[in-house]
């Protein structure tokens, strides 16, 4: 076996037993001696890879995020779907994703909801380009619809942000036992449709 074959196999099992651990524990009660012992590798072959806990975490949000994208653009190319079919199809292929990659829905949720707070810049970067293909779905969406004249597409991308926000500061409330992350999916769904179809029944005005 060629010594970048066998660098490669020995990161991808450390990566392995890591992407469990933080998983199952979170960030803050994870540690480099459960991912050494669960995985079989010892601390000198670990850090020969990663220089320390929070590089290894930041690399398994890496590949969760990158993971994501990855599917999401591949099942969202432009199509005829018009807006409320686009936006089911967005929701329904995150949880498709998470379906098949369930310990990526974990760390997805503790990077979104409560990263670490020295953690935090690192982990916004790791995300800038999901957070772009998010705002760029969201863009097809409204430019299928006529808006209020007082209302601009750059207002409403930032008013959703702004109820994802919330939606996650609910969460990062209920602390880590707390997150459902199959019903802030869903919360974050209900917040889209409400933004974009409001509050009113028509004939009510």
């Amino acid at each position: 076996m060629k010594r970048e074959e066998k660098n490669l196999m020995t990161r991808r099992k450390i990566m392995d037993s890591a992407m469990k651990e933080f998983a199952d524990k979170g960030y803050g009660l994870s540690s480099v001696n459960t991912i050494c012992s669960d995985g079989d590798i010892s601390k000198g072959i670990l850090y020969h890879y990663f220089k320390d806990k929070d590089e290894i975490y930041l690399m398994c949000v890496k590949e969760c995020f990158d993971g994501l994208t990855r599917h999401m653009k591949e099942h969202m190319q432009s199509s005829s779907d018009g807006v409320q079919e686009r936006l089911n199809r967005y929701f329904e292929e995150r949880f498709a994703f998470f379906a098949g990659n369930p310990a990526c829905q974990r760390i997805f949720c503790d990077a979104v909801i409560m990263p670490p707070a020295h953690l935090d810049g690192a982990i916004r970067e790791i995300k800038t380009e999901f957070d772009k293909f998010n705002i760029g779905v969201l863009n097809e969406i409204l430019s299928q619809v006529r808006l209020r004249k007082d209302v601009t597409r750059q207002e409403v991308i930032d008013t959703f942000s702004q109820y994802q926000d919330f939606i996650n500061a609910k969460y990062q409330m209920a602390g880590a036992t707390g997150i459902d992350a199959a019903e802030r999916e869903k919360s974050c769904s209900r917040a889209l449709s409400i933004l974009l179809y409001g509050v009113i029944e028509r004939g009510e005005e």
